[in-house]
């Protein structure tokens, strides 16, 4: 919500993200004692190979993780995150 309220577009895209939320293939997942402990160690290997990726992508990982979903994105960062199910899409 950070990114919304820093912007300037907070209306509109708050609109967005709550059609978005609205859709019935969309589950709001909670962060669990689960999520964190796997967005720590997450970090923290990532640390230690020194491969930081933004904060926000790791919560997405560390939710995929927990969920045992694959994780489809643009973004070839994930690929950083050992025993992700990452699937790279390439841009056209």
């Amino acid at each position: 919500m950070f990114g919304f309220r820093n912007g300037a577009h907070y209306a509109k895209n708050r609109a967005q993200l709550e059609s978005f939320l609205a859709n019935r293939f969309v589950e709001f997942l909670p962060v669990t004692l689960d999520t964190a402990d796997r967005f720590g160690l997450i970090c923290a290997g990532l640390k230690r190979k020194g491969r930081p990726i933004p904060s926000n992508d790791i919560w997405i990982a560390a939710h995929a993780l927990e969920r045992g979903a694959d994780l489809v994105s643009f973004d070839g960062h994930f690929s950083e995150i050992e025993g992700l199910a990452f699937i790279h899409l390439q841009e056209t």
